[in-house]
């Protein structure tokens, strides 16, 4: 019999940064390393990962890394975790390793120890043991993961649907599920994303009856949207595209090349004869496609309405396609470049997240994921709180006992003994870590607070020339501003600055001796000033002085 001890480091009660960690006795198995883009308060924070402490000190036991699928909240950081333990196996379908191989750099991939599974091929790890299984997701090879072990069965679903259109690298094998539920499953960890919404997700998951509408009531160019990721959105552009007289260009380098990949691989069905060049690209019969990254949304459309792209200018006659519903944290931001493009008068047309859904499980389908799996115990994960509180209850509903539904938040910790659930009051220490550009590491909460106070109060720079031998002030003190005040209607206040700044230098000062204690004088500065400025115009700016001897 083992101990199994299952929690997470990010995934819980947010959306993106999963994160999953089973641990029989003392082996040690990750499910997914995702990451999380923050949309609204950036603050040049390019993306946030899970803190991995947990796995650093524990690296001798982990037996791998096993990501689900392709997207960035399931893999996105993958290469930050190799930087710090390059010796790790991250297990993946050949899609999605080669999603993670774009992210990595040259040096890291050298080292990188990445091992391509296929769905219903058994790893083994001593008496342990991995079983990939595929499902539907908007991103072809993605797997949910059964981890058999001498108590039962833990399985994983990762993001899935059920929906039998799609076929080939995207089928769900429903009889492989069938009878991992057959064998016994301890505990199913089951996405919570649409588990507030009714019925199945699927036939809302696919566009292509809207899609099909949009080319058919607009006769002029247009410019559509895309997530490079959601490989299913794109095959039915592409399928729609082709029952038409029009043709498709690709805008984009990174665009062009995963797609041109993607169809040489198998994963996507293209006719070759509808993909345009730059010369159609003002055909009226063109559909432009331009990615549009998480990272940073409609970041490319916003260039083509500021008329910043060298290639495309906005005409009235043009139609926006945004081709993906509104997820949240970006709905402001869909409304905003929404009226950005009625300004120029061209036409918008998007799809409703209410709707239209992308490929996450809603109520019916985690009824039915319940169901052939059968599990003794029911731990809904992926999703805010109230997510996954909604599939508790989906779970609930149809009979699984109350006291075997496990509600937890990032770093709680469940136990298993015997396969029987104990109380456990553990927690593991979580955080999350904050990606600026390629530094690695957090970035720390004071640069952010930092970054906070410069874009809310600017800032005041103070100064002031010293003479080497008598201590007495040559120049200045001069102030410096920017993002504080205008300075053309602030120049009384911007005097009596000086004033205040020269009188706290002088009373810092002794005469005629050989050291001057600057900590102290940029001390005193930033004190008084930061009073002056507090009363005179309510804002705090950050100041800093800056005092130079000759």
């Amino acid at each position: 019999m083992s101990k199994i001890k299952i929690f997470s480091l990010g995934g819980l009660n947010e959306n993106g940064k999963n994160m999953y960690i089973v641990n029989v006795d003392k082996d040690i198995f990750v499910f997914d390393a995702g990451l999380k883009y923050d949309n609204d308060i950036n603050l040049g924070i390019d993306y946030i990962i899970p803190n991995f402490d947990y796995l650093i000190k524990n690296k001798k036991n982990i037996k791998g890394i096993f990501l689900t699928h392709g997207h960035e909240s399931n893999m996105g950081a993958v290469p930050d975790i190799l930087e710090q333990l390059p010796k790790v196996p991250v297990y993946g379908t050949k899609l999605t390793l080669e999603m993670v191989k774009n992210d990595l750099e040259p040096s890291q991939y050298k080292k990188a120890n990445l091992i391509e599974i296929k769905p219903h091929t058994k790893i083994n790890f001593g008496k342990n043991s991995i079983f990939p299984i595929s499902v539907t997701h908007s991103i072809p090879d993605a797997v949910c993961y059964v981890l058999y072990t001498p108590d039962g069965a833990i399985v994983y679903t990762g993001d899935f649907v059920f929906d039998a259109t799609m076929q080939g690298p995207y089928k769900t094998d429903i009889g492989k599920l069938a009878y991992v539920g057959k064998q016994g499953v301890l505990c199913l960890m089951a996405e919570s994303f649409y588990a507030e919404k009714m019925g199945h997700t699927s036939p809302n998951n696919r566009v292509a009856g809207f899609i099909r509408e949009v080319l058919a009531k607009n006769p002029s160019r247009i410019i559509a949207t895309i997530f490079p990721a959601h490989y299913a959105r794109i095959q039915e552009i592409f399928n729609e595209v082709s029952k038409t007289h029009r043709k498709i260009v690709i805008m984009g380098k990174g665009l062009q090349e995963m797609i041109t990949k993607a169809e040489s691989e198998g994963y996507l069905k293209i006719d070759k004869s509808k993909i345009g060049s730059l010369n159609d690209l003002e055909n009226k019969d063109t559909v432009v496609l331009i990615s549009d990254e998480k990272e940073k949304p409609f970041n490319n459309l916003e260039r083509i309405i500021k008329g910043y792209d060298k290639y495309i200018k906005i005409k009235e006659t043009d139609t926006i396609f945004i081709t993906e519903p509104p997820y949240p944290g970006i709905e402001k931001r869909t409304a905003l470049i929404m009226d950005e493009i009625a300004m120029l008068g061209a036409n918008a047309v998007g799809l409703s997240s209410k709707k239209h859904l992308l490929h996450h499980a809603s109520r019916e389908d985690l009824m039915l994921m319940i169901n052939l799996m059968n599990p003794k115990y029911y731990f809904p994960v992926k999703g805010e709180y109230r997510n996954q509180y909604a599939n508790a209850e989906v779970a609930e509903e149809i009979g699984i006992p109350k006291e075997n539904i496990i509600l937890k938040e990032n770093g709680d910790v469940v136990e298993f003994v015997k396969g029987n659930l104990v109380d456990n009051k553990e927690h593991i220490e979580v955080d999350q870590i904050l990606i600026d550009g390629k530094s690695q590491g957090d970035i720390g909460d004071l640069v952010l607070k930092d970054r906070e106070m410069l874009g809310e109060n600017g800032i005041v720079i103070i100064s002031c020339t010293l003479d080497k031998h008598t201590k007495q002030i040559l120049g200045g003190p001069e102030i410096l501003t920017r993002g504080f005040v205008y300075v053309k209607e602030s120049q009384d206040l911007l005097e009596h600055t000086k004033e205040l700044a020269k009188t706290s230098i002088e009373e810092n000062i002794e005469l005629n001796t050989k050291r001057v204690d600057y900590a102290k004088i940029k001390n005193e500065v930033r004190e008084h000033l930061g009073k002056f400025f507090y009363q005179e115009t309510g804002s705090r700016p950050m100041i800093i002085t800056v005092i130079q001897e000759v």
